[in-house]
C-alpha cells in the first residue's frame, strides 16, 4: 500500500530513541523528507545514521534543540520551519509518590510533554492550512485514560494532550488537516528499559521477571501482557499520518495492548 508520504516533510519531536527513532524510521521508509530532534547534537547525529543504517535512500537531518523550552522551539523552527508531518512525541516521566511531586515538577512535566506540543503545532498550522493537507498527531498514553497512581503529573499531561489534540481537531472542521492523540500502551523505550534495568539489578531479578510482575500487578488488565514495541507504535502513527489516514480526526486512538477496559 502507498501511504502517500513520498514528498511529505515530517517533524518528529524526541527522536532520538525509542518509539520517536522508529516513527522517524517508519516515515523515512515511506519516502517522507523527516526532521529528527533531540537535545544534542551527539545524539541526534547517532539517530540519524542509525536511520541509514536501517532505511536505504532515507531523506533525513536532525536538528538538535531542547524542545521542552520556549527558547529551544525558537531554536529549532528557524532550522525546520515547515512540516506537513508533525508528531508530537517528546515526553519525559519519573515514578514519584504525590505528597513528593512539587510544583516545580508538575510545571516542568507540563511545559515539557504538552507546551512542547503545543508551541510547535502553533507554528506549524499555518503553512498546514495554506496547503489545506496536514497531520498533528499527539503521542499520549493509556495513562490519559487510566491515571498511574504512581505518577500522577505524568497521567495529567497524557490526558492534556488529547484534550488539545481534539479542540484542534474541532476547529480545524473542513480541510484536509486531522490532529489526533495515540493511546501508546507501555513500551520499551530507551527510558523504560533503563527502569526495569535498574529495578532489576535492585532486586536481584531479571528485567524479565520484573516485566511480568509489572503486568501482573501494575498493568493486571493488558491484553498483551508485554511491553509493546516501539516499532509496533510507528506502525500505527504512520497509518494515521497517511493520506489514507483522514477518516481519523478528533480521535484518541488506542494501541495500548488493550490496558484500557472500556469498549468505546
Amino acid at each position: 500500500m502507498d501511504l502517500g508520504l513520498r514528498g511529505k516533510t515530517a517533524v518528529v519531536s524526541g527522536s532520538t530513541a525509542g518509539i520517536g527513532l522508529a516513527i522517524a524510521a517508519a516515515l523515512a521508509s515511506e519516502g517522507a523528507s523527516v526532521v529528527v530532534n533531540g537535545r544534542t547534537q551527539a545524539r541526534v547525529a547517532a539517530a540519524v545514521e542509525q536511520i541509514h543504517q536501517k532505511v536505504k535512500d532515507a531523506q533525513v537531518r536532525g536538528v538538535a534543540a531542547d524542545l521542552g523550552t520556549s527558547d529551544g522551539v525558537e531554536a529549532f523552527l528557524r532550522q525546520a520551519p515547515e512540516a506537513d508531518v508533525l508528531v508530537n512525541n517528546l515526553g519525559i516521566f519519573e515514578v514519584k509518590p504525590f505528597p513528593e511531586i512539587a510544583d516545580a515538577d508538575w510545571l516542568h512535566f507540563f511545559e515539557v510533554n504538552v507546551l512542547s506540543g503545543v508551541r510547535l503545532t502553533r507554528h506549524y498550522l499555518p503553512g498546514m492550512q495554506r496547503k489545506n493537507w496536514g497531520r498533528v498527531i499527539f503521542i499520549s498514553s493509556e495513562s490519559a485514560v487510566h491515571i498511574p497512581a504512581e505518577m500522577i503529573h505524568y497521567g495529567m499531561t497524557k490526558t492534556a494532550q488529547v484534550a488539545v489534540a481534539r479542540g484542534l481537531a474541532e476547529s480545524l472542521v473542513g480541510n484536509g488537516i486531522t490532529v489526533n492523540s495515540i493511546l501508546a500502551g507501555p513500551t520499551a523505550s530507551e527510558g523504560v528499559r533503563s527502569f526495569v534495568q535498574g529495578v532489576a539489578k535492585q532486586q536481584g531479578v531479571t528485567p524479565a521477571e520484573v516485566e511480568r510482575e509489572f503486568f501482573e500487578k501494575v498493568r493486571p488488565t493488558s491484553l498483551l501482557e508485554r511491553f509493546e514495541k516501539p516499532e509496533e507504535v510507528a506502525a500505527v502513527v504512520t497509518f494515521v499520518a497517511s493520506a489514507q489516514g483522514g477518516i481519523m480526526n478528533g480521535a484518541a486512538l488506542r494501541a495500548d495492548g488493550g490496558v484500557v477496559k472500556a469498549v468505546l
